[in-house]
């Protein structure tokens, strides 16, 4: 279990390619030692869900406007059925304070579309601090790749 124990081979490809598409193993655990390694190294680190993920360059990077769902039977006179536009903070908002490199791992990355994993890897590339690990399925063991390598599969 040597790439567990340093890190020193996923911190590698992961500083070099930018973004990364990993399969892990079902049990669980890697996400969290990998981090740890990443934390260790100096990353600051985020790890949520891709689901409802939306625009990610906008849902990480700038502010952004969201409409709270409907609750059924509500005023009608001043916004109408959508309700009031609430502005949120970038996800990555205080993250990006500072000049130390950022580590996100985005869980159940088997729901985003190929443009959505494209637009990742983009904005990693356009973001020379930040550093993307798109969780893609299951593996018996942990293998991770590229995301242009991944995406030409």
């Amino acid at each position: 279990m040597p790439l567990l124990l340093s890190g020193q081979g996923f911190r590698h490809d992961l500083e070099s390619a930018g973004c990364l598409a990993i399969l892990v193993p079902l049990e669980g655990g890697s996400e969290t030692r990998l981090l740890r390694r990443l934390r260790a190294s100096g990353y600051k680190t985020q790890i949520f869900s891709a689901r409802g993920l939306g625009d990610p360059e906008v849902f990480l990077m700038q502010l952004h406007g969201i409409r709270p769902p409907h609750l059924g039977h509500q005023c009608i006179g001043r916004n109408g059925a959508l309700g009031e536009v609430q502005q949120v903070a970038p996800q990555l908002g205080d993250l990006l304070i500072g000049n130390s490199p950022i580590a996100l791992w985005l869980l159940e990355g088997q729901v985003l579309s190929k443009s959505e994993l494209i637009s990742l890897n983009d904005l990693c590339q356009r973001e020379p601090r930040l550093k993307i690990i798109v969780e893609m399925g299951g593996a018996r063991s942990l293998k991770w790749q590229s995301m242009p390598s991944y995406l030409s599969n």
